[in-house]
């Protein structure tokens, strides 16, 4: 392996002629082939690589994690189909500030050009704002391009949402953010201060964000050293404990589905082992909780809803204690996990039923269990005929929920495992109940 600092000298100081400006914007790619981690939107197949090679742009939600590109794509989208460029924050940005935005672009829409107006946090304006966007993007005085952390369908209008296209950026992956830092090095002229296994650690510990990446670089660079951190200097230069694993750089993501698999297999001495590892190794506790959690509603679900309790307490027990006391509450809801009865149902209920709303998502409720606020929606059926569960024998009507035109479905299916058993008996009864009840009318 070749001289990590290329024969220079580690102790020379930074360059103080070096550019100004933060290392993430002066590393701003120019072109959409320079973006890294998106390919799968930016390439000739992709979503935008199509658009742009048409010429033609349509309105875009953009959501995915911090870091991973949304304002540079919005900026080189405008440049690739020759639009104006105009961006605001939801989060500094009022009534008045987009009616100034609008205006300008009717002004330079009658002088032949047309805008992309790009809103970051767009989830941040309340509803009657994004109500606010319809009739601009719909009469073509503005191409909006809004950027997101949130879901979108439930932070955004439907009337928004059904004018844009949602395109989903993942966050960027250990050979994204490695380029990220090759680029640095290269602008920089000279290589971070770090061991190859520190070097990999710093990106493990960037979790997918390419910003916070680059300033990590950045600080490094601002620094002198006498010689390149390892791991654990690395973490204690940062003030952040930095995950170590192997150099095959794919290490940290090993270790998490080993622990999330050795839980869901019901092997807890298997899932404290890889536990261990990644807590002795630097990784950080609340990213450890939060794959905790995530097994508890993923694999576990209502077979014991009291897992996800357990978790949600040892994170709390953690942020009350810190390190090294806390990580006994992660260790025991680990254990909590292995040893806990399993189930998908919940999972895959949601699945199942995300899909059919989609196909769905337009059929109006039954009249009987819809919300009679007015005189008109009383005459017009709203709530007729709706049975009060509480005043039914047993607390149950019987009645039916389901669209007209949308036969009952079947989403979550039981296990006899765990409480689901119970469960599974109690939807048995109702399933009886209402058939029986439905053939007397």
């Amino acid at each position: 392996m070749p001289d990590l600092f290329g024969g220079l000298d580690p102790a020379t100081p930074p360059d103080d002629t070096a550019p100004a400006g933060p290392l993430a914007d002066r590393l701003r790619p120019q072109q959409l082939a320079d973006v890294v981690g998106q390919g799968h939107l930016t390439g000739p197949d992709g979503a935008i690589g199509r658009m742009v090679a048409a010429g033609k742009l349509s309105s875009i939600i953009l959501w995915g994690p911090p870091g991973t590109g949304k304002t540079t794509i919005a900026r080189l989208l405008a440049d690739a189909v020759g639009l104006r460029f105009v961006a605001i924050s939801a989060v500094f940005s009022g009534v008045a500030d987009l009616k100034k935005v609008f205006a300008e672009a009717k002004e330079h829409a009658r002088l032949g050009r047309r805008t992309l107006l790009f809103v970051d946090e767009i989830h941040r304006f309340n509803r009657s704002q994004q109500d606010g966007f319809l009739p601009f993007v719909e009469d073509g005085t503005v191409t909006l391009i809004g950027a997101t952390t949130e879901n979108p369908s439930f932070e955004l209008n439907a009337a928004l949402l059904s004018r844009a296209q949602v395109l989903i950026l993942r966050r960027l992956d250990h050979p994204a953010l490695t380029l990220l830092l090759d680029r640095a090095e290269q602008l920089e002229g000279r290589p971070l201060p770090l061991t190859p296994e520190a070097r990999d650690a710093l990106v493990a510990s960037a979790d997918g964000d390419g910003r916070f990446l680059l300033n990590q670089a950045e600080t490094l660079f601002s620094v002198s050293f006498e010689a390149p951190l390892d791991s654990a200097q690395l973490g204690d230069f940062l003030q952040r404990r930095v995950a170590v694993y192997d150099k095959d750089r794919e290490g940290h993501y090993n270790l998490n589905s080993a622990l999330h698999k050795s839980i869901r297999g019901s092997d807890p001495q298997a899932a404290l082992y890889y536990l261990a590892r990644m807590l002795t190794a630097g990784e950080e506790p609340l990213y450890v909780l939060r794959r905790l959690v995530r097994t508890a509603v993923e694999d576990i679900g209502l077979a014991d809803p009291n897992a996800l309790s357990v978790c949600l307490a040892a994170k709390e027990t953690y942020e009350f204690l810190g390190s090294p006391e806390g990580e006994l509450a992660i260790v025991q809801a680990c254990l909590y996990l292995a040893t806990a009865p399993k189930s998908n149902a919940g999972y895959m209920a949601m699945k199942s039923a995300f899909r059919v709303a989609k196909e769905t998502g337009s059929l109006m409720p039954p009249q009987n269990i819809l919300n009679a606020p007015t005189k008109l929606m009383k005459q017009i059926g709203y709530g007729k005929g709706y049975s009060y569960d509480h005043d039914a024998e047993g607390g149950f009507s019987g009645d039916n929920y389901w669209p007209d035109e949308l036969p009952p479905q079947t989403f979550y299916t039981p296990t006899e495992r765990g409480l689901e058993k119970r469960i599974a008996e109690r939807m048995a009864w109702w399933d009886a109940r209402r058939r029986e009840l439905q053939g007397e009318h």
